[in-house]
């Protein structure tokens, strides 16, 4: 369970989870110097999307990075049986991508600027699904948070914005001059004007049926606050409530109850070192070696793309994003089992060099912790979102056990959507000992890989997990590797 904090004297918006079909994470505090306090009211127990039939991943901005100036990652989930909780969800993505996309279409200063989403089910049941979109952005000069939570009511087939769990309109005003009250019992400075209806567009059930009510940084007093959430309580928020807000706020409490009641008591064992189940059928030393590897899965193109490297036999190193990982684990499964290598690529891949340690801690450690669950073995390989180490970096991964894996052939795939031209690219520029960088989250690559995987065989190339171009050697925790250096791993400088 996650730790509960302060933050500049105002409650944040805290996430736990308790065990079974829950799934813990919580918002990342900005500040080094919050403190523990006890758990309160706005906590919020998040649905394991592994137990959603169907879910899938999407990501968006996948064209952007070193050319366009800017560092964006966004992902959310789609299901088979919602199109149009799918298409609110796209739809809001879009919009978050246009508005930044905007905010940097001039100069970008340094650091570049980010722009991450990444989602939690916030319920999932046969009648309702809820999914808290977070969206992080830095447009240089310092990092901010908001949250949208959107639901979908099965029994329509209706997707909605928070303010669709109420009845009406008055019950939205209702519901302002109640979380006005609370505010201003815990001394946030806001008054009457500045709580508006759009502002009341991430909301949620915690397990005892009040309505958690979430703001954005800034929105409610002075951005050095952080994120407020207030919880309304059960008794008063009820009258308010439409049938699908009831639906939602019944589903909650009956997974807070179902979970609770059947919860087991486990201690945690160690698990061995992730590696290939054909690890040392190589020798990297005698043969011409290359390592391909797919970063951000697993993704709606990996199913494909799994099979295109069972039926050519060969293997991978893939760098799997934590969130889509714990959404989708009968892929990670998939990619042990067939002799890949499953590694880390951090939880929602944020730019690590941006972030303190304790966040850089929590990233890597929440997708060592859903990588092990699913392979019952522990990842010692992890890449840095956009390549951006610094000392940080090293230090973290170094304590957590990790080797920090770069490369020096990039696909381009995320810019390219032609599938010769990446083969092409690829095979132009490998030489022996290569690191290939791809990403296995849209379908163009998987055209690509069967003619790499032909043309670089054709030059005597045989395709190996990474830690097999370094033969014997031990890849060393906290170092960075790039090709070329197996005897000289780089230590990265601030």
């Amino acid at each position: 369970m996650h730790k509960k904090r302060f933050f500049g004297g105002i409650a944040l918006l805290v996430l736990s989870a308790a065990g079974g079909g829950l799934a813990t994470a919580s918002p990342e505090p900005e500040h080094e110097h919050d403190v523990m306090v006890p758990a309160e009211p706005t906590m919020i127990d998040f649905v394991d999307p592994a137990t959603v039939d169907g879910l899938g991943t999407r990501n968006l901005g996948g064209d952007e990075g070193e050319n366009a100036g800017r560092y964006v990652h966004i992902t959310y989930p789609q299901l088979p049986d919602a199109p149009r909780l799918n298409a609110a969800l796209r739809g809001e993505a879009e919009r978050v991508l246009r508005g930044f996309r905007e905010a940097t279409r001039f100069d970008a200063p340094r650091p570049r600027p980010e722009l991450n989403m990444d989602w939690q089910l916030t319920a999932a049941s046969g009648e309702i699904v809820g999914v808290r979109l977070r969206t992080g952005e830095s447009l240089g000069d310092g990092w901010s948070n908001s949250t949208r939570t959107l639901w979908y009511d099965r029994k329509t087939g209706q997707a909605t914005g928070s303010t669709g769990l109420l009845a009406a309109q008055s019950a939205l005003y209702d519901l302002t001059r109640l979380v006005r009250s609370q505010l201003a019992k815990r001394g946030t400075p806001t008054t009457a004007h500045e709580l508006t209806g759009e502002q009341f567009d991430s909301m949620a059930f915690n397990h005892d049926g009040d309505l958690v009510v979430e703001f954005d940084d800034c929105q409610v007093g002075p951005c050095s606050l952080g994120r407020v959430a207030v919880a309304v309580p059960a008794r008063q928020v009820e009258p308010l409530l439409s049938p699908t807000g009831r639906a939602a706020q019944h589903a909650v409490r009956t997974a807070a109850e179902q979970t609770s009641a059947t919860v087991p008591k486990t201690v945690p064992t160690p698990s061995p070192e992730a590696a290939s189940n054909q690890a040392g059928s190589v020798d990297c030393a005698q043969t011409k070696c290359v390592a391909l590897t797919f970063n951000d899965g697993p993704g709606p193109a990996t199913p494909r793309l799994l099979d295109v490297l069972l039926k050519a036999k060969a293997r991978a190193t893939f760098f799997t994003i934590g969130i889509n990982a714990a959404a989708r684990p009968d892929l990670v499964r998939r990619m042990s089992a067939e002799g890949h290598l499953v590694a880390n690529h951090t939880w929602a891949h944020r730019d690590l060099s941006q972030l303190p340690t304790s966040k850089i801690a929590d990233s890597l450690g929440r997708t060592q912790d859903a990588i092990t669950t699913t392979i019952g073995e522990r990842p010692t390989l992890m890449r840095a979102p956009y390549g951006m180490v610094n000392e940080d970096v090293t230090d973290v991964a170094g304590e957590m056990g990790l080797a920090i894996v770069g490369w020096d052939v990039d696909a381009g795939d995320g810019r390219v959507d032609d599938a010769k031209t990446i083969t092409d690219r690829v095979t132009r520029r490998v030489r022996a000992g290569s690191i290939v960088l791809m990403h296995n989250v849209n379908k163009t690559i998987v055209d690509a890989v069967p003619d790499i995987v032909k043309r670089l065989r054709g030059k005597g190339y045989t395709l190996v997990t990474v830690p097999e171009l370094y033969g014997t050697a031990r890849m060393q925790a906290g170092r960075l590797y790039r090709p070329g250096s197996a005897s000289t791993p780089e230590r990265p400088q601030t």
